[in-house]
């Protein structure tokens, strides 16, 4: 019996490496815990899932994705200053720690710290990776057709953040339960209207 091939409606599981531009592994999914999305909503990175297309379950293949097809174009105007007290345990601050806020869309906003201020804190709510080349190395564990019920929710979170349009920084993917999955849906565009005023419920992601 032939396999199904990755097409839309149809779930696939695979696994993965990702690499950033110097080819330095930088998050995988293993095949022990893999990764399950269905094909067509737009639950993995554009460009990641337009090449799985066509794909049978056992096949391996190695993925480079451009910026606008991975985690978008750096965007200056998603770095900014935000005052300390914003932040809880405002001394015990570095470079480098991940915070997660409230943006004023409601939506949760990561953003890491680049540099320490007198008064505050420059943030960045780019993707570590945006602006970057990633490459992916697959593998398809397995394809199926999707069930009508997964297909509706397929349907209902991809209009979800279609019309809501402020999940551009989710760094994960809570839908495939793998924290920081950077197959998670693309980055789209900032909704620009942020600042202190919008950075609320503060909390520390990782330190």
């Amino acid at each position: 019996m032939t396999t199904p091939a990755v097409g839309p409606d149809t779930v696939v599981t695979l696994s993965y490496t990702l690499f950033d531009e110097q080819g330095e592994a930088v998050d995988g999914v293993p095949a022990t815990d893999p990764l399950v999305y269905v094909h067509g909503y737009a639950q993995i990175l554009p460009g990641l899932e337009n090449a799985l297309t066509g794909m049978h379950a056992g096949d391996k293949k190695e993925i480079t994705v451009e910026p606008a097809e991975a985690f978008g174009e750096h965007d200056e105007e998603g770095i900014f200053e935000v005052d300390k007290e914003d932040f809880p345990d405002a001394g015990e601050v570095t470079v480098g720690d991940e915070f997660v806020a409230q943006g004023p869309d409601g939506e949760p906003l990561a953003m890491r710290v680049v540099e320490i201020r007198a008064e505050g804190f420059l943030v960045d709510t780019n993707h570590p990776l945006a602006g970057k080349r990633v490459r992916f190395a697959v593998e398809v564990a397995d394809v199926r057709a999707a069930e009508e019920a997964e297909i509706a929710e397929a349907q209902a979170d991809l209009e979800e953040h279609v019309h809501g349009e402020g999940c551009g920084h989710d760094h994960g993917d809570g839908h495939h339960h793998h924290d920081h999955d950077p197959a998670g849906a693309e980055p789209h565009g900032h909704d620009h209207d942020h600042g202190p005023e919008g950075l609320v419920q503060l909390k520390q992601k990782k330190g």
